[in-house]
């Protein structure tokens, strides 16, 4: 990487990282273009150069954070050396990710109230940054593994995420109907009912 192409990442990566900062201490709603560049030091013309709007700089945050989450808990379970079978690694995935939002509620509120299943699915197809992480080839790769196939995956993963995105936010922030302790082995009961409820014809 060439000095200038250095000192464009820096750039982005300072805005990127001031934005989130302020997204989740005042509010998307309450943040200005201006509040992010004078806070990261830079230009206004500068975001421009990245970011279309403070609402595409957002989507890219989403985005970039969604996709650590992953990361993180996918790195947990090919550390973990555990041989699961398709359900218990689809549910490992989602373990790692809430006990990573229970110890970070600014970014599971920040991820909650901004996800939506169309920047969803960008952040696991289209990394933002080099280290974000494709989740659509793990994702491929885990359903070749599947002793069955899987009736409409798409389906299946966006009806896992938004069960996940909805119960996390309510009994993590609020306790709500239960912390998420107690709900955790109702919502994984839950997510195994969605996934058998995919469950096609078994491999040859």
């Amino acid at each position: 990487m060439g000095k200038l192409d250095t000192n464009k990442k820096v750039k982005e990566d300072s805005l990127l990282n001031t934005a989130f900062s302020l997204f989740t201490t005042k509010g998307v709603s309450k943040t200005s273009i201006s509040d992010i560049v004078n806070n990261a030091g830079v230009a206004k013309g500068t975001f421009y150069l990245y970011f279309k709007d403070k609402y595409d700089i957002r989507n890219k945050l989403v985005s970039h954070k969604s996709s650590q989450l992953f990361r993180n808990a996918i790195e947990a379970l090919n550390a973990s050396g555990k041989k699961l079978n398709f359900n218990e690694r689809i549910i490992f995935i989602v373990d790692n990710i809430i006990n990573q939002l229970n110890e970070n509620k600014s970014l599971l509120t920040f991820i909650a109230k901004n996800l939506s299943w169309g920047v969803f699915k960008h952040a696991l197809t289209s990394p933002i940054k080099d280290d974000d992480i494709d989740f659509r080839n793990i994702y491929d790769a885990m359903l070749a593994d599947a002793p069955y196939n899987i009736v409409q995956p798409e389906v299946m993963i966006f009806m896992i995420v938004e069960l996940v995105s909805s119960t996390c936010y309510s009994s993590i922030l609020y306790n709500e109907p239960v912390d998420i302790g107690e709900l955790k082995p109702y919502l994984y009961k839950c997510i195994n009912n969605i996934i058998d409820t995919h469950a096609g014809t078994a491999k040859a």
